[in-house]
């Protein structure tokens, strides 16, 4: 019993310390990399690869810093709803569905005819096409939020194609798994997976907005409200919870929780009161995919090669396929689309994990899968900078 207290108190001294090494070396990273007029997220990704395994080994992963770093990725996007107006989303539908579904068919395509060519066996091919997919929404939108680019229309069509691009790799990673596991995939449980997607998106998308924008004293009406931030953080936290529960990732239900809630801008000011919340918590997320890094197992000449060319094609194959479905916005702006929705971080790390644990990649392929995730989200930034620097279509 005398132990018991001694050896939790160490435990809760560890968690901290490791979350103010963190905090502190993402933040030091935003520091520089604004000075020399960088993305700040890259700064904070490049912090965290430093104080991680590969390099200083000051940190390791754990549950406690997965936690905070998915929280992050829920509050970013949770920010990035209350920049977006509903009707404004609706204004791009089909250029933004466009971008998703062609956003989705040509990478998944690519990295099928890649695995066979270099003699995988289907189901690994098929999960290689699969990791190929799903854009890292968070990425863009942070990079999007810094520069002050999210009314732009490009913005917005990021935005809608990244909820079509999520759903359909959910139901692509689900065949995938299927087809690794059993030999095979359930139709019907794909379609399934695909209804419960589009109902949640419009129930809470087009009925939640409806309701608060019709009584948008809803969040101060509880008595324990003092303001509008706990009835909105309930909202958050619920609908991501939701979201991952019928398989979605957490922050498409985030997104639709700070969509709905934009619907108050006008009555209160949710975004001073949220803003705390989004410089605390965002940067543990980026921090976390630079510790995931595993630079060791690039020190193969062959592994390298195959990063390379893996790389490569995730960034032509995305690029293409939501340049496609853009393109009636005209060339510049459809490149920016297709800019915009070539970084997988955290998505493509989650994909070549369940690879990983089902069978269909062996370690060299899941470092591969790894890398390429951390290089597509290095690489946008600047880009994306770089595009919206230039003249504005009219």
């Amino acid at each position: 019993m005398t132990l018991v207290a001694p050896l939790a108190a160490s435990a809760t001294a560890d968690v901290l310390l490791d979350l103010f090494i963190v905090l502190l070396a993402a933040k030091i990273g935003d520091e520089i990399f604004k000075r020399i007029g960088q993305p700040a997220i890259v700064g904070e990704i490049l912090a965290g690869l430093i104080v991680g395994p590969s390099v200083l080994g000051i940190v390791e992963l754990g549950e406690t810093l997965e936690v905070f770093a998915e929280l992050g990725v829920v509050f970013l996007l949770f920010w990035v709803g209350l920049e977006t107006r509903l009707s404004d989303l609706l204004k791009v539908g089909p250029v933004s569905g466009a971008a998703g579904v062609l956003g989705v068919i040509v990478p998944f395509v690519g990295g099928i005819g890649l695995g066979l060519a270099l003699g995988k066996d289907t189901s690994t091919a098929v999960f290689l096409g699969a990791a190929l997919v799903a854009t890292s929404v968070g990425i863009t939108s942070a990079v999007l939020l810094e520069m002050g680019a999210m009314d732009r229309t490009e913005s917005r069509v990021i935005l809608g194609a990244a909820i079509v691009d999520d759903i359909l790799a959910l139901v692509l990673v689900g065949v995938a798994t299927g087809i690794a596991e059993d030999g095979g995939f359930d139709p019907l449980g794909a379609v399934v997976v695909l209804l419960a997607a589009v109902a949640f998106l419009l129930f809470f998308g087009l009925g939640g907005t409806k309701v608060l924008a019709r009584w948008p004293g809803l969040l101060t009406a509880p008595r324990f409200s003092e303001s509008p931030l706990l009835p909105a953080v309930i909202i958050c936290l619920g609908l991501a919870a939701f979201a991952a529960e019928i398989g979605l990732a957490a922050i498409i239900g985030a997104f639709l929780a700070g969509m709905t809630i934009a619907e108050t801008k006008d009555e209160h000011a949710i975004e001073e009161e949220v803003a705390p919340l989004y410089a605390f918590f965002p940067p543990f997320f980026f921090a976390v995919i630079g510790i995931q890094v595993d630079l060791s197992a690039f020190t193969d000449l062959g592994t390298d090669a195959l990063l390379i060319g893996v790389t490569v094609l995730a960034v032509l194959t995305k690029f293409a396929g939501a340049w496609l479905g853009a393109r009636p916005l005209g060339s510049r702006s459809a490149a920016f689309v297709g800019v915009g929705m070539v970084p997988r971080g955290e998505v493509g790390i989650i994909v070549a994990s369940i690879g990983l644990a089902v069978g269909a990649f062996d370690e060299e392929l899941f470092a591969v899968i790894v890398g390429m995730s951390i290089l597509t989200t290095l690489v946008v930034p600047p880009m994306l900078r770089r595009l919206a620097a230039a003249p504005q279509p009219g």
